[in-house]
């Protein structure tokens, strides 16, 4: 009878490694425990999805450890090695400040407070405030929140659902990667790849604390019910403009300030000087306002205006008509033209993309704007403030740019701002990965400027912080180019995207942009480079997503298109790819064979082969001995890896292609040989000046999850038990 607790603790490891593969920490010990399952089975082994598949895993290691005591020392050691998940940071407090003057709502906060404190019966604590755009839903949710912080001593979360439409909403796994990272400081390494491992860890950790979620700008319900949880001392409050259809909460709906509370507000935000100055002409102020808290702070500064006509049955509306008549015709333009996409966060590059300017004449119509209350500020991210259009004044600047601008003009804006979004990601791409192939027009024109770039980059980091804070905006360009027709423009946008894969983790943003790439690349593009790169690049993704069968059909596609274009380096890397991801799938024969065909693919690029990367063939070959040594681990066959492996450190380490990362990987590859199974003293020897040096260049290399890993590949080297 096999112990239900050790199957539940060895489960529960496998389920931490497989959640962990987006480092190579939990790669490494996902291969090493497929290689364990492959011994013990005497036979492949399909890699587990889902508990019910790991659990059939973990019975198997547990019945070989019991069978035979080698195994089970080797399972004990791929425990006590294995990446582990994240420990607690402090509690997060990141709800937006209060709005400093706050009026009427004691029904709804009254409401708040009792289901924050109800008997615990086994609902969730969840309650959906919803009313229409401008009516005060967010800050009423905020307000109470910085109100009771008591009562939420582990913290409290926010998030913007920005579900203004299904195009703009956010992907609840994108918001969850955000909330684990506030949570519990996973970062990208370390995240579960798949939504619903992400769901799965997100409420286990809350399961016992006394947490604030907020949701605001909720679009659906599908795109909240994943961020739910049942924990008893966790309060989620959602915000949406409607009541949301199938969301079991309690629904607070919030209408209009009644006319004393108006008032009241208008004189908190005005002064009673103005409002006094203001006695005639404020109950058309009023009507106009329809006690929208939105409206009335628009009209505060502006009391002895005359009130507007035409839009009186909307008072939002009425009060964005008001500030953008009074605004000069260069910041009345900027209003508009901003508005033509919903780009999610407007900093001074877009603007200057946009407009044409400068990045300060940019940074201070963003500002003017923000003055009369037509752009909402949300925070500094890359050293720049950055803004928002609320849904409705956007609808309103956009019609005012159809209406006076023209169709056609718009257009050309659009066009222009992802043109100029395109050309700072083609410098940021170059500044983070200047070594890489770099595919498209743009890049070689950029790199031939004699003029001083423009958007340089003081050093690699800065780059990479400014493409975060661009991600949004990029990936809407996508969106924009896409809809426009224009296929080259979609695949290199997501072509300068790589490095948000491949050094930030950012797959779950990218999946729909590298998609459409893919799309227009086929259509477009069939049988290049361009149509290759992007069906690597979308596979790339799918693999550290776990999407294996969607993956495999991108690479088949990818090595199709290389051939075609005659491309054999492309086409090598394809295959090699499909080879990395059977390493995943624990299908290691057909990865061997895969890194065999690829050396084929490569034996064929002559000296004398243009642009076909001759120069790079020494290097390709040497991380294609490492992948090759990964897989013949795999299979035990433990003397053919450790020389292959031989064959790729000798090359990184050597002083004319020296590579101290790649080195340190593959000595740990190497040291990992020699532990696999029941490892005697002398492998352990073996090993132990292996892991040393990897430490030793991995320190400087500030690499701290492989440090992680190797302190505890010490430890076994330094273990008579391991």
């Amino acid at each position: 009878m096999v112990d239900p607790v050790s199957v539940a603790a060895v489960t529960s490891v496998l389920g931490a490694v497989s959640g962990g593969m987006a480092n190579e920490a939990g790669k490494r010990a996902w291969e090493s425990v497929g290689a364990l399952a492959r011994r013990v089975a005497g036979r492949q082994v399909p890699a587990p999805a889902g508990v019910t598949e790991r659990e059939a895993v973990a019975r198997l290691l547990l019945d070989g450890a019991r069978r035979d005591p080698a195994h089970a020392r080797a399972l004990a050691a791929w425990m006590r090695g294995a990446p582990q998940t994240g420990t607690a940071t402090a509690a997060p407090h990141l709800l937006p400040a209060s709005t400093r003057f706050f009026t009427d709502r004691r029904e709804a906060l009254r409401q708040l407070d009792r289901e924050a404190a109800r008997r615990q019966d086994g609902r969730p604590r969840l309650v959906l405030l919803h009313g229409p755009e401008g009516i005060g839903t967010s800050a009423l949710a905020v307000h109470w929140g910085a109100r009771e912080a008591q009562r939420f001593p582990d913290g409290r979360l926010y998030a913007d659902l920005l579900g203004d439409s299904a195009a703009t909403a956010l992907d609840p796994a994108v918001v969850l990667q955000r909330f684990l990272g506030q949570l519990l400081g996973v970062g990208p390494e370390e995240l579960p790849p798949g939504t619903g491992d992400r769901v799965d860890l997100f409420r286990v950790l809350l399961a016992d604390r006394k947490l604030l979620v907020v949701l605001d700008h909720a679009h659906s319900a599908a795109q909240v019910r994943p961020l739910l949880t049942a924990a008893p001392e966790v309060v989620t409050v959602v915000v949406a403009r409607h009541p949301l259809p199938g969301l079991d909460a309690l629904r607070i709906g919030v209408g209009p300030l009644d006319r004393e509370d108006a008032v009241r507000l208008l004189t908190d935000l005005a002064g009673k000087q103005a409002v006094a100055a203001a006695r005639a002409t404020l109950p058309a102020v009023l009507e106009r306002c329809g006690g929208s808290p939105l409206a009335l702070r628009a009209a505060a500064p502006r009391l002895s205006a005359t009130p507007l006509l035409g839009v009186a049955n909307d008072p939002v509306r009425a009060a964005a008509e008001q500030a953008y008549r009074e605004l000069t015709p260069e910041v009345s333009s900027g209003y508009r033209r901003l508005s033509l996409r919903p780009w999610p966060s407007l900093g001074p590059r877009t603007v200057a993309a946009a407009l044409g300017t400068g990045l300060p004449e940019a940074a201070a119509l963003l500002e003017a704007l923000a003055d009369r209350q037509l752009l909402e500020y949300t925070g500094t991210e890359a050293g720049a403030a950055r803004y928002r259009y609320r849904p409705v004044l956007r609808r309103h600047a956009e019609e005012c740019a159809v209406r006076e601008d023209g169709i056609a003009a718009c257009s050309r804006t659009v066009a222009r701002t992802v043109e100029g979004l395109l050309r700072f990601a083609v410098r940021a791409d170059r500044t983070l990965l200047p070594e890489r192939w770099h595919l498209g027009p743009l890049y070689a024109e950029l790199a031939a400027e004699a003029v001083p770039d423009p958007d340089s980059f003081a050093d690699p980091g800065a780059a990479m912080a400014a493409l975060e804070a661009e991600l949004g905006n990029l990936l809407e360009a996508v969106r924009a180019a896409d809809e426009f027709g224009d296929p080259s423009t979609v695949c290199q946008l997501t072509e300068t995207l790589w490095a948000l894969q491949l050094k930030a983790g950012h797959h779950t943003e990218l999946l729909p942009a590298l998609r459409a790439s893919a799309r227009a690349a086929a259509a477009a593009f069939p049988g290049t480079r361009t149509a290759g790169r992007a069906h690597t690049q979308l596979a790339l993704a799918l693999v550290e997503l776990q999407q294996y069968e969607e993956a495999e059909q991108e690479l088949l596609a990818a090595a199709e298109d290389e051939q075609q274009a005659g491309h054999l380096r492309g086409r090598a890397t394809a295959v090699e790819s499909l080879g990395l991801l059977r390493l995943r799938q624990w299908r290691f024969q057909e990865a061997a064979d895969l890194f065999d065909e690829a050396g084929r693919v490569l034996d064929g690029i002559g000296p004398d082969s243009a642009g076909e990367g001759a120069s790079d063939l020494p290097r390709a070959r040497a991380l294609l001995q490492r992948h090759r040594g990964r897989a013949l681990r795999g299979l035990g066959r433990l003397q053919e890896a450790r020389e292959a492996l031989g064959f790729a450190l000798r090359f990184f380490r050597a002083t004319a292609t020296a590579e101290p990362y790649n080195a340190a990987r593959t000595l740990t590859d190497l040291a990992e040989t020699w532990l696999d199974g029941s490892p005697d003293a002398a492998a352990r020897a073996a090993a132990l000046p292996l892991v040393e040096e990897a430490i030793t260049a991995l320190a400087a290399e500030q690499a701290r999850y492989h440090l992680a890993h190797l302190q505890r590949l010490r430890e076994r080297c330094l273990s008579p038990d391991s």
